[in-house]
């Protein structure tokens, strides 16, 4: 049965970065209605693209030997995921707090929100925190 699942981001290394990404591709290929929520850190590592690079030795280890089985990378699996109809959105007032302005992030988000709208849409939804 789908649903709706929120993945709330704030953290964007590779690690976080990587599982969030690899359960919300999996969640949408399943037909789950997918929503990737950046705030701080994540949104700011989306919007410069670095979204997913590792930053410590070990994440360099684990992020090598995930290209070496083929695996995607976290910024890749989020693009996938959104031609499988997931969408990438964040709140009006973090988006500020950040430094942007929300019309300068079309195109990298799909929408900028207030979070009362945002909090509407959770009701019955999965929600994840990353």
């Amino acid at each position: 049965m789908a649903g709706r699942v929120f993945f709330f981001l704030q953290h964007a290394t590779f690690e976080p970065a990587f599982q969030a990404a690899t359960m919300g591709i999996t969640a949408a290929a399943m037909g789950d209605e997918v929503y990737f929520v950046f705030a701080f850190d994540a949104l700011r590592q989306l919007v410069s693209g670095a979204y997913g690079h590792p930053s410590t030795e070990r994440e360099h280890e684990e992020a090598a030997r995930a290209k070496s089985l083929g695996v995607l990378a976290p910024a890749r699996m989020l693009a996938e995921a959104r031609t499988l109809g997931a969408r990438l959105i964040a709140c009006d007032t973090t988006v500020r707090l950040c430094g942007y302005e929300p019309d300068a992030l079309e195109g990298t988000l799909d929408e900028v929100m207030g979070m009362a709208s945002l909090w509407r849409m959770t009701e019955g939804a999965r929600i994840l925190t990353l």
